[in-house]
């Protein structure tokens, strides 16, 4: 079959909207020769355990599923009672973007806390009421964390330990939304251990789609001790693969030569660039920490180049959009599109 489309475009709405890394396609193919045991019990799925537990650098579980949300809300489940509550920033993902997953099928209440910059802090947590033995409330179970934030930032090494001690301090599990986590780590310039398992983040949800993989995401537990019944809520919630050596193999083949810190650092790269070209013509509300840019202009300006290239408003009210790169932006990508702006602002 032709394509339908045309494999030269490439917009700044989503790194969703880029296609399959080719090395993850190639590693499609060689699995998918002869006969491997369903639902897990295959040679893939047990490398990518021993592959994560090296990156880990600590013995971990790793559970495949279809998508970012499907991971959110098993790992959700998995660490809370049926009674208990999360709590998460106001611009989380798990909060805006997933459509209630989390109420709807994982039966959790989500507490939001606003926050500047999309990050939890201790002393955000410390002015948020817990209401421990209230029966006529949601007592809260666990804290998630988005890593990069909806907001393009990331949190550092001391960051996260801090809210890791804090939630550990009230008996409450971590959890980690990591569907953005390749650039943290390539944007920190640190390892996933010491961004994960030594800040004591207790179970991690480990996005690859966003970087290059064809709908391949994970689970990962570090805490087994906190995290019940994770097989049984992964088959309840549709994320069982029974072909699952397809999901580990993209995941494998991610976490293999270090290919996520290549794409990602990449992506991060291009969002930088893009930055720097458009600096002093636009506003630029939010620091790029990753491979989101955020601008403001003017809303006539932004609906103009929506006709060329794909993006979204963030906030329509103040006519700040958001600019996404991804592992297969390229610099004339960036250069096309930021020529593009300047004209547009200019009347060019």
């Amino acid at each position: 079959m032709n394509s339908l489309h045309d494999a030269s475009a490439r917009g700044f709405a989503s790194d969703n909207y880029a296609g399959v890394h080719p090395e993850v396609l190639d590693a499609l193919a060689a699995a998918n020769g002869g006969h491997q045991v369903a639902y897990g019990e295959d040679d893939y799925t047990a490398a990518l355990r021993d592959r994560m537990s090296e990156l880990f650098e600590g013995p971990v579980e790793v559970f495949p599923v279809f998508n970012g949300t499907g991971a959110n809300v098993i790992a959700l489940q998995a660490v809370t009672q049926r009674w208990e509550s999360v709590i998460c920033a106001e611009t989380a993902h798990i909060n805006v973007d997933e459509g209630a997953a989390p109420e709807s099928v994982g039966h959790l209440k989500l507490k939001t806390i606003p926050t500047p910059d999309g990050k939890l802090t201790p002393a955000l947590l410390d002015a948020f009421p817990l209401r421990v033995g209230d029966e006529h409330g949601a007592p809260v179970g666990a804290v998630s964390i988005t890593q990069t934030t909806e907001l393009g930032t990331a949190y550092t090494v001391e960051e996260i330990r801090q809210v890791a001690a804090w939630a550990h301090a009230h008996d409450l599990v971590l959890h980690v939304d990591g569907s953005r986590i390749s650039n943290a780590v390539a944007s920190l310039g640190v390892s996933l251990a010491q961004l994960v398992t030594d800040t004591g983040v207790d179970i991690l949800s480990f996005g690859g789609t966003k970087n290059g993989l064809l709908g391949a995401e994970a689970v990962v537990v570090l805490n087994p001790a906190a995290v019940h019944g994770i097989v049984f809520l992964r088959k309840q919630s549709m994320q069982l693969a029974s072909k699952m050596r397809f999901l580990s193999v993209q995941l494998l083949t991610l976490l293999s030569e270090d290919l996520y810190l290549t794409s990602a650092r990449h992506a991060n790269a291009m969002a930088a660039r893009l930055a720097d070209a458009v600096a002093d013509v636009v506003t630029l509300p939010r620091p790029t920490q990753a491979n989101a840019v955020f601008a403001v202009l003017p809303r006539e300006v932004s609906l103009k180049l929506m006709e060329t290239f794909r993006f979204y408003f963030w906030d329509e009210t103040t006519g700040e959009v958001r600019w996404m790169c991804a592992w297969d932006t390229t610099e004339e990508d960036v250069d096309t599109f930021a020529a593009a702006i300047r004209a547009a602002l200019t009347g060019g």
